[in-house]
């Protein structure tokens, strides 16, 4: 019977140590296997990760702009889990996507820079972030649309077609009905400028077409869409260059010419054929003469 009591004691000592030895395993397991939070800094550049695995800009992100109760945005971020990713939107800076798995290979990505506002109607109607990680034949893209919220926060991202995403972001500050009018963001200056721009549309002194390109500079000017105009001193370099390369090959072509020329006159002086240009006119002469038509000149004779 001690024999039995001390057997059955053990087993449960054994069996206790080795759900212990369990327990411990699997908690140690779970914390190595924690999901390695994505870079910090505006979703680029953390400096506690190798260059090798840092999210690398394809370009900077344009000057923020647009309405001044939206730039307060600037500097924040908002971030939203979907499914297995997770989103980061940094106004006025960067969309990034993180894959929130244990995979080897999961994505961490950028989906856009800051680039320039869509504006239409007179309104801000979107955002758009350009330039992200490279997809296919394009790079990564994502309009963010702006709708009436009570707080701020990402509410939703999708994928309408490959690379191009769509990210909509609820925040008060949109809900007032004037709040994202493009006008009243301009400098006296620049309305103005819309002001005349209006004018000639309504005399029908510009086309409609001419009208959309008026404001389209005016909206370069104010920082609102990305500058396209063209470099006044690139455009003088690349126009004295062109104007050197079309000069060096003109020289050449005449040289070409010439040395042709010289080859030929020098065919015909073997030949005893004349090709100076006055005794080409006497022999041409000479030839008309022999070759005059007899008979009927075609006059009519008067009755």
């Amino acid at each position: 019977m001690d024999i039995f009591t001390f057997d059955r004691k053990n087993y449960c000592l054994l069996t206790r140590w080795l759900l212990g030895i369990c327990l411990f395993s699997i908690n140690g397991f779970a914390g190595k296997m924690k999901i390695v939070e994505e870079p910090n800094t505006f979703g680029l550049n953390n400096p506690f990760m190798t260059p090798r695995d840092r999210l690398q800009p394809r370009t900077s992100p344009s000057p923020v702009s647009g309405p001044q109760h939206l730039q307060q945005l600037a500097g924040k971020c908002f971030s939203l889990i979907e499914t297995t990713y997770k989103y980061e939107f940094c106004p006025f800076h960067n969309i990034t996507q993180h894959e929130q798995t244990f995979s080897l290979n999961a994505y961490s990505g950028i989906l856009g820079i800051w680039h320039e506002w869509e504006i239409i109607n007179n309104s801000f109607t979107g955002m758009w972030m350009r330039e992200g990680d490279e997809c296919w034949t394009a790079n990564r893209e994502t309009k963010v649309i702006f709708v009436c919220g009570l707080s701020n926060k990402v509410a939703q991202v999708s994928e309408p077609t490959t690379c191009m995403y769509s990210l909509t972001f609820e925040t008060p500050l949109v809900c007032h009905p004037h709040s994202l009018l493009v006008y009243p963001t301009l400098t006296e200056e620049q309305q103005k400028e819309w002001d005349e721009a209006e004018q000639a549309r309504y005399e029908e002194l510009v086309t409609e077409q001419g009208y959309n390109n008026l404001l389209k500079d005016i909206f370069e000017d104010a920082g609102l869409f990305k500058s396209h105009k063209v470099n006044v001193e690139e455009t003088k370099a690349l126009s004295s260059s062109d104007t050197d390369s079309s000069l060096q090959k003109c020289r050449q072509d005449t040289k070409k010419q010439t040395e042709e020329i010289q080859r030929l006159q020098a065919l015909l002086t073997q030949h005893n054929i004349p090709f100076h240009p006055q005794q080409t006119a006497a022999i041409n002469q000479e030839s008309e003469k022999e070759n005059h038509l007899r008979g009927d000149t075609g006059t009519v004779n008067p009755l």
